[in-house]
């Protein structure tokens, strides 16, 4: 794909009553309306994150899995939303063995069908919960954009062409992407009309109209019709649960992240890693910075490889893993002057995964924090016959190692990269943030607090600063890789090689970093301060 180059330096949007901020202005816009015409936050995130279903198709839509941390202001708490989908009754290990596969495949019908998916199912519910205009009108712009048209982002565009030859295995993808062969320019229009009628469903007639109507009925005909797991039965099954999140302290902010199968535990830890450091004292952008964080990283994800899973199939020692005793075990393993080896701390994972994070604060200060993925680009590649719906391929995540915490079971929520978080400073709200980027969300959630609790940077020069991610992004790629954008001093790139980190030097800005975004809550004034990704073609807006 080609990279598109980048100079940015915009300041943050202010507005005085609400804000959203995603990955395309559009979508933005449209839950900026729905704010404006009496919308809730929550009314606001479902209009931004289902117009990113339809403009935004290689990362997220209605086939993919969605997670919340939603703040009712008045109730003064957090509140946890898992849409996770789940794998079909059909699905074991045995399917894939029997089919001579030591691993779920990353795309085609396989992964597409093991697990229903559950974002839908999550909007419902926030809705019935938090909710003040009807569905249908919070759907209205994803609905028009889908019939209507669309235009192509140079983003898309550059994502379809480099998917091309993923997407034309499947006859419907290539009908809506890939017209006469060929991806569609910057610009360009794209219809789905097939989309444009299971939104305009949803909005008619809510969780029902997808899993136990027309749409799941369609979902389901063309997984049994091509080979897939789930059926009619799996879709009824599939509801969004209201759960616990979990917290942390650091420096006097009250971190929130979204809990297992999520792996937003480990922003938690990595914090806890770190919190005896002094990085106000440290040069920002330093070796130093960025040394400590990177060990802090290794440390915490293999505690996420060897425990996360679904904690209602497997024990996740939550309370042990956030312990303030156990992040002082784990820290005599950070050398002050050498790289943290993998072999000494071993892990896996992949860095290929595309996202989408949208926050919002409304006029009464309530706040939704959400994020709604594929998984992959343009997940598993495959759109289920006429429902013009691209199915997430997130089961690709299960392992098929039958003493593995996140083995594949019927039933079970695969580990999730989707992470969403909320900060406080005292009873206040602080923070509204989030990013896509797979494996690297933790890691650029981290980037991004020390950012701006440690140095004083805002949400924008938070988001803007350049980034590292660790870990391999392709097979045979080394697990100790150090992806870095090329704006970090020369210096402190020259420091890591000689304290032992393998870098691989990116350009200045590189959209493998992430898209992040973020709402600031000023406790004097309320202003509300919103800051977006030049990695993206995401705007903040407010009113």
């Amino acid at each position: 794909m080609t990279m598109i180059e980048m100079h940015t330096g915009r300041p943050p949007t202010l507005a005085p009553h609400g804000m959203v901020a995603c990955p395309h202005a559009l979508a933005s816009e449209a839950g900026v309306e729905i704010l404006k015409a009496g919308g809730s936050a929550v009314d606001a995130a479902i209009a931004a994150s289902a117009a990113l279903s339809v403009i935004y198709p290689h990362m997220t839509g209605l086939g993919g899995d969605a997670f919340w941390l939603i703040y009712d202001a008045k109730q003064g708490r957090v509140r946890y939303l898992d849409g996770a989908g789940c794998a079909a009754a059909n699905a074991s290990i045995e399917s894939f063995r029997a089919r001579g596969m030591e691993e779920i495949p990353f795309r085609g019908i396989l992964p597409a069908t093991l697990t229903v998916p559950g974002s839908v199912a999550s909007w419902c519910e926030a809705h019935a919960a938090y909710g003040r205009l009807p569905l249908a009108r919070d759907l209205a712009a994803a609905a028009g954009y889908a019939r209507e048209g669309f235009p192509v982002t140079e983003r898309l565009a550059n994502w379809i062409a480099s998917t091309a030859p993923e997407l034309a295995q499947n006859k419907e993808a290539a009908a809506i992407f890939l017209k006469n062969g060929q991806a569609p320019r910057t610009g360009q229009s794209l219809v789905n009309a097939d989309l444009a009628r299971s939104i305009e469903a949803v909005g008619a007639g809510g969780r029902e109209a997808y899993y136990e109507g027309a749409i799941g009925k369609e979902l389901s005909r063309y997984a049994q019709a091509n080979g897939g797991f789930f059926t009619e039965a799996d879709f009824r099954a599939q509801r969004a649960q209201w759960r616990e999140p979990i917290a942390t302290d650091y420096r006097g902010v009250r971190l929130y992240q979204t809990p297992p199968p999520t792996q937003g535990i480990s922003v938690l830890q990595m914090l806890n890693l770190i919190e005896p450091y002094e990085f106000s004292a440290m040069e920002y952008l330093g070796a130093d910075h960025v040394h400590f964080l990177v060990q802090a990283k290794q440390l915490a994800y293999h505690d996420r490889d060897r425990w996360i899973a679904d904690p209602a199939f497997t024990h996740v020692p939550i309370e042990r893993l956030l312990s303030r005793a156990y992040a002082g075990e784990r820290r005599a393993l950070i050398d002050r002057e050498r790289a943290l080896p993998w072999d000494k701390v071993p892990s896996y994972g992949s860095l290929a995964g595309d996202t989408v994070y949208i926050c919002v604060v409304d006029a009464e200060g309530n706040a939704a924090s959400l994020i709604h993925s594929l998984y992959g680009v343009f997940g598993s590649c495959v759109v289920a016959g006429k429902s013009g719906i691209v199915l997430q391929n997130r089961s690709a995540y299960f392992s098929l190692d039958p003493q593995h915490p996140n083995k594949l079971e019927p039933g079970k929520r695969p580990l999730h990269t989707l992470i969403a978080s909320l900060a406080f400073r005292g009873e206040k709200l602080w923070q509204v943030f989030g990013c896509m980027g797979a494996d690297g969300q933790p890691q650029i959630q981290l980037q991004a607090y020390v950012a701006m609790i440690d140095f004083g940077l805002n949400v924008q020069q938070a988001i803007e600063a350049p980034r590292w991610l660790s870990g391999r992004f392709a097979l045979g790629e080394p697990r100790d890789l150090l992806n870095i954008e090329g704006r970090y001093p020369e210096g402190t790139l020259t420091e890591l090689e000689c304290r032992g980190h393998v870098l691989n030097r990116w350009g200045a800005w590189n959209e493998l970093a992430g898209h992040a975004h973020g709402i600031t809550i000023d406790s004097v004034t309320g202003t509300r301060s919103g800051g977006s990704d030049p990695r993206s073609d995401g705007a903040a807006i407010g009113y």
